[in-house]
């Protein structure tokens, strides 16, 4: 064949310019037949182009096709159809385009194996990665940095954690960058092992050369202090973050929004938001959740309103976000509302979380034949389906309707794991109705299935540490133990004589658990866990600030009462963040009204 004239080389670099602006089968198309018309099409470097073309515009039968056609190939023709493989979400065939090139003799190089490893990380299978790992130590390449920061990514997807710190750890202290470093913060982040996130980031600051957190990072960090509840550490980032100069960064803005939300301190999030000059989807929906844990109905109401506006339309989280609000509020009707019109006002068809936070909202109100019709009407299974029928069974409970107590109650048996909290309010149901037998028989089915119940625990942050109590165990205040338990008892004196006929200090200590923790009295045995957190809190925590305790469960009904009570004696603040919400206390109410 002979060669191709200057015309149409001098032709090749403008067609190749022209498939790299492409961003369109059509456009690509048309440049492919332009380059056939040129005679130029045989060349590798034009069949790479066109391939990274098509698998740029996921058109993957066409790229697969002229990769099958193509005389020769070289390693960036294979790592091109794996990368175009894994971005269109068919990782194992990604996978097996690498089987494949091996087999060919061409050699994978730093890119090929760090895209394999990526497609493996969206299977999330550790056994594909560890053959990828194999291959990359054989090439001599498991140490590069890239990658090294795939394989870190990787493991951690597939929920191998110290896998992945073993390779962050056996990379070359020069080959560590940020994106490394940010790797294995996103592990430790996204696999719920905050305190870890935190350790690391410590380490970066006093061991990273030097190295300057990038934004991802930042916002792992937060995450990291957001899902352990660490609010003096988060304080103290947010502070970096704003040095850095990464304040008006979206993504981290996102995560300190939802940072200050679980610690406790709305008002922060509301101020960061605030600060975001043109807030997408992510930050209005972030704060609307936040509103929503705090009982601002008619707040979170407002931001949907005011998102609207600015021409940014909600999606599914964001309106569960709104109904959640209205549910905490009393905003019933409203909060019915957005689940009969979400689909023909905003194009989105209600899910199972829709139906059940529409059913604890009707519950929580007292409607429980409403809550019980909508319930029945719901499609909804599963794990979904058991949330569904342990909030009826609660609000049955709450509201005294041991008739359809019994009828949720029978609900939630049929399942097979995650059922302890439901069945203890089915007892514990039983045990206020007076009848006993009945409640014992729930326990005695509990034992037979071997069905455990987690323990209730509340923990307070002192000076960056947390101290975790369980109910009537005062252990965990060391040296100051005998200390809350005075406190205990000279705040009970004074709240008998505000009218308390409950019971708090050393006589209720004992070893045993909380009870459900679901609002009533049920067989409470020992102070709740949140009450001592509360007295150890009143004795280290200065003057001034706010007492804030986290709790596992839904706070009780004394609890919240004791709270209220205290808060007035003591003339401090206090919140408390349960399952389900925040309560603020001051001056002897609480910001739910009584309404949680």
């Amino acid at each position: 064949m002979a060669a191709p004239s200057f015309s149409t080389t001098a032709l090749t670099p403008v067609l190749i310019h022209l498939l790299r602006g492409a961003s369109d089968l059509a456009s690509v198309a048309a440049t492919h037949a332009k380059i056939l018309k040129a005679g130029v099409a045989s060349t590798l470097a034009s069949s790479n182009h066109l391939l990274a073309a098509y698998c740029r515009c996921g058109a993957m039968s066409r790229a697969r096709e002229l990769f099958d056609g193509m005389r020769d190939r070289d390693v960036v023709s294979w790592t091109t159809l794996m990368s175009g493989y894994t971005a269109s979400g068919r990782s194992r065939e990604a996978v097996s385009v690498l089987r494949a090139m091996e087999f060919s003799g061409v050699q994978p190089n730093v890119v090929t194996l760090s895209t394999a490893a990526s497609a493996c990380a969206r299977l999330a299978d550790a056994g594909l990665g560890r053959q990828v790992h194999a291959r990359a130590e054989v090439a001599g390449c498991a140490r590069d940095t890239i990658v090294s920061t795939a394989l870190i990514d990787m493991y951690g997807k597939a929920g191998r954690v110290d896998d992945s710190r073993a390779v962050f750890d056996g990379m070359a202290a020069p080959a560590m960058n940020a994106v490394s470093w940010g790797a294995m913060l996103a592990v430790y982040a996204q696999n719920a092992l905050g305190n870890e996130a935190i350790q690391l980031f410590a380490e970066l600051r006093t061991s990273g050369n030097g190295l300057a957190p990038n934004h991802f990072m930042l916002s792992s960090v937060v995450s990291a202090c957001a899902s352990v509840v660490r609010l003096s550490i988060g304080k103290c980032v947010h502070g970096a973050v704003l040095r850095l100069g990464h304040g008006n960064n979206e993504v981290v803005a996102v995560a300190l929004v939802d940072m200050y939300s679980k610690c406790g301190c709305y008002e922060y999030s509301r101020k960061v938001f605030d600060r975001i000059e043109q807030p997408s989807i992510i930050p209005y929906t972030s704060i609307i959740v936040a509103a929503a844990k705090y009982g601002h109905g008619k707040c979170a109401l407002a931001l949907l309103g005011e998102m609207v506006d600015r021409g940014v339309q909600p999606n599914d989280v964001t309106l569960l976000g709104v109904m959640h609000a209205c549910s905490h509020s009393g905003l019933v009707d409203t909060g019915l509302q957005f689940l009969h019109s979400m689909q023909s006002k905003y194009g989105i068809v209600p899910c199972p979380s829709h139906y059940t936070c529409a059913v604890d909202m009707l519950g929580r109100a007292g409607r429980l034949e409403e809550a019980f019709g909508l319930a029945k009407e719901a499609q909804v299974e599963g794990n979904e389906a058991l949330l569904l029928w342990n909030s009826l069974l609660s609000a049955c409970r709450t509201h005294k309707r041991l008739d359809l107590a019994t009828l949720a109650g029978q609900r939630v048996s049929e399942f097979n794991q995650d059922v302890a909290g439901g069945l203890v309010v089915m007892s514990n149901a039983y045990a206020s109705a007076g009848q006993t037998e009945n409640a014992a028989a729930v326990w005695s089915s509990m034992r037979q299935r071997g069905i455990q119940k987690d323990p209730g625990c509340s923990w307070i942050e002192v000076k960056d540490i947390p101290y975790v109590f369980y109910a009537g165990a005062v252990s965990c205040a060391g040296a100051r133990a005998d200390e809350v338990l005075m406190l205990l008892d000279e705040l009970e004196y004074k709240m008998r004589e505000k009218g308390y006929r409950g019971r708090l200090g050393s006589a209720r200590v004992s070893d045993a658990h909380e009870d459900d923790g679901d609002g009533g009295k049920g067989v409470m045995v020992g102070v709740h866990s949140e009450i001592l957190a509360l007295g150890f809190g009143l004795l280290v925590v200065p003057k001034g600030m706010t007492i804030r305790v986290m709790k596992n469960l839904r706070m009780c009904c004394d609890c919240h009462e004791t709270f209220k009570l205290i808060s007035g004696i003591v003339e401090r603040e206090f919140v408390v963040r349960d399952l389900n919400r925040f309560h603020h206390f001051k001056t002897g109410s609480c910001s739910c009204n009584d309404y949680w």
